[in-house]
């Protein structure tokens, strides 16, 4: 099905990685299936023939393997060039794509919604995640599951994120080269911004593309999640289903609307 029009939403949603057509089919070099898409995949399994949301769903890597599986699945995303390119992928028509944030989903028709790759990170102020967390409440099935990860701040995985000069090459599917690299620009009040750089060598433009992602704790997740009528089922800390602190830096919640 082809996505809803977006509008003037696209200026919401500043990420070029998802926005740029240019960058959007780098995201997907750098992003394939791992140990995260086999958690949420067999995580939807648990019901067969579920009705999901894949919110966040970008390119549709995950979203299109629960629809595979026999799911009934909506997939929704707010950055039009990344939806467009899920709509060119095989099976694509078994999937209702909306173009959109959380507001968009209808009211008591999933259960089960999947927020992965780390989107919940984009949220970044506590009213603004408070009010996604009811449109997610309100989108499930009294008992419905909402599951998505978001990095353990123990973890200080941003310590990582800055390559110091070094730089990968990538082959787009255009045959264009492309080469990247990172910088961590600030940590502050769990608060995480580093900006990311892609210099397309045919053309010699080079793109910036600054991110913010906010860091809850295990505490904060838990407590936003209760006030917004969630029961925590579950709360992992890697993708073998570890505890906290002994998995992957992760947190992974599994939680029941009340």
């Amino acid at each position: 099905m082809n996505a809803e029009p977006c509008g003037d939403e696209l200026e919401s949603v500043p990420q070029a990685e998802f926005n740029d057509p240019r960058l959007v089919p780098l995201y997907d070099l750098q992003n394939r299936w791992g140990a995260d898409d086999d958690f949420f995949l067999a995580l939807s399994h648990e019901k067969p023939a579920s009705r999901m949301a894949d919110v966040g769903c970008g390119t549709g890597r995950l979203t299109l393997a629960l629809a595979q599986a026999g799911h009934h699945v909506t997939g929704l995303d707010p950055a039009r060039a990344s939806l467009n390119l899920a709509q060119q992928k095989p099976d694509a028509d078994q999937v209702i794509w909306l173009c959109g944030t959380v507001e968009t989903l209808p009211t008591s028709a999933f259960d089960l919604i999947l927020m992965t790759s780390h989107v919940a990170q984009y949220f970044l102020s506590d009213a603004e995640w408070a009010q996604t967390l009811g449109h997610l409440r309100r989108a499930l099935v009294t008992g419905g599951r909402l599951a998505f990860d978001s990095r353990d701040p123990a973890a200080r995985a941003w310590e990582g994120w800055d390559s110091g000069g070094e730089r990968e090459i990538w082959t787009l599917p255009d045959g264009q080269q492309a080469e990247t690299w990172a910088t961590l620009d600030t940590v502050s009040a769990g608060m995480v911004t580093f900006t990311g750089y892609t210099h397309f060598l045919t053309t010699g433009e080079t793109l910036r593309d600054s991110d913010t992602l906010r860091f809850r704790t295990e505490e904060e997740l838990r407590s936003s999640l209760q006030e917004a009528q969630f029961e925590v089922e579950q709360l992992y800390g890697g993708w073998q289903r570890q505890a906290i602190g002994a998995g992957n830096g992760e947190l992974i919640v599994v939680a029941r609307a009340r």
